[in-house]
């Protein structure tokens, strides 16, 4: 038997030896050890880990915006990232555009339809409700199947304008009329007030910027513990989807809910061309180097990148190891090495380990990092 691709002498985060062979941009073996040929073989230094692809759930990479945008392959392929999700940059109106270069990276990309038709023009996108049309929603969900993965609804004081929780009634009315597909609601400051979001919000729902700062956050600032109706949503199974971003992760936060025993479902950056150049986050892989420092384990992360963010969007082919999947993995170090890491309200802790992607590996495809 002979492959397109082998990689030789890898390690699985929990530390077991792993091969992998790929053919046809597919996983096509996974093994202790395989004894085959192949057009192509890394054979990688003792201590390298290899792990499904990393997936990025919440990025705004449409090169064409101007307030939020980046370019999918500066947040993708070369920061150890296979798919990145846009996160409702653009909408119904201009998703087709998107979609257009989309397919042009050698990243993965995918997008969540923002409700309002033209998606984040301006930051007070749903402040005027005509911009919510239901139909163009169903009818960009129709023509881009394999695109468009679910729906995003932003819910803070700029984005809405006077319209309270109406916009977000109006996403659970999208999201019901088109199977069910995933939404994810962005938190911010009031109104609307967090518990009204949440008590909106269904199981499998993706709240984002779980752990912000904000008084209108998870966190009570007068007890310093986690809102009792925030762990009434948590319990129900709403998804805590990081969302680093410019303004919306805070150390102590996260640190007070994981001591609670509340630790996130899922790890994304709210990556940009200006937070990824200027920081805070810079890339996915210092957003886990922060999760590691608040004290998750690393086999954890490494789920809430891969496995956790392939369920929650229904990617039935991406986030593990396994026979017959997309042949996208990410190889990596970790690293003993001091760095000062900084949160989006400026404080800082130090990491003792950081993670390092080496290559990237894209259906098949092979990218140095």
């Amino acid at each position: 038997m002979s492959y397109d691709l082998i990689i030789k002498n890898g390690q699985t985060i929990e530390g077991k030896p792993i091969e992998i062979a790929i053919d046809a941009g597919k996983i096509a073996k996974v093994a202790d050890k395989i004894e085959a040929d192949s057009k192509e073989l890394i054979e990688l230094e003792i201590g390298t880990y290899v792990s499904a692809g990393w997936i990025d759930d919440h990025v705004h990479c449409f090169e064409k915006m101007t307030l939020y945008y980046d370019f999918p392959d500066e947040i993708g392929v070369k920061k150890g990232v296979t798919t990145v999700i846009d996160a409702g940059t653009t909408g119904a109106e201009n998703i087709h555009e998107f979609y257009d270069l989309a397919k042009q990276a050698k990243t993965n990309v995918y997008a969540l339809v923002n409700i309002s038709k033209w998606g984040i023009v301006e930051q007070d996108e749903l402040a005027d409700l005509s911009k919510v049309k239901e139909e163009l929603v169903h009818k960009a969900l129709a023509e881009l199947p394999d695109f468009v993965v679910g729906i995003k609804a932003r819910m803070s004081k700029t984005v809405i304008g006077d319209n309270g929780i109406t916009p977000l009634e109006m996403a659970k009315k999208i999201q019901k009329e088109n199977n069910n597909l995933p939404l994810m609601v962005h938190i911010g400051s009031a109104p609307p007030e967090l518990d009204e979001i949440l008590a909106h919000m269904s199981k499998g729902d993706v709240l984002t910027h779980c752990f912000n700062g904000k008084p209108n956050g998870i966190l009570n600032k007068e007890t310093d513990q986690i809102k009792d109706f925030v762990w009434t949503a948590y319990d129900k199974g709403i998804v805590f989807d990081i969302g680093h971003g410019t303004d919306s992760f805070n150390f102590h936060v996260a640190e007070t809910a994981l001591n609670e025993g509340m630790k996130a479902t899922s790890i994304s950056t709210d990556i940009y061309i200006r937070n990824r150049e200027n920081g805070p986050v810079h890339d996915l892989a210092t957003t886990m180097e922060k999760l590691r420092v608040v004290g998750y384990e690393w086999p954890e992360i490494i789920e809430k990148v891969t496995a956790t963010p392939a369920e929650n969007f229904n990617f039935d082919t991406k986030g593990h190891l396994k026979e017959g999947y997309d042949g996208d993995i990410t190889i990596f170090t970790i690293e003993a090495v001091q760095k000062t890491l900084t949160d989006s309200n400026g404080f800082t802790r130090e990491a003792k380990e950081l993670i390092k992607p080496v290559k990237t590996i894209i259906g098949g495809t092979v990218y140095d990092n």
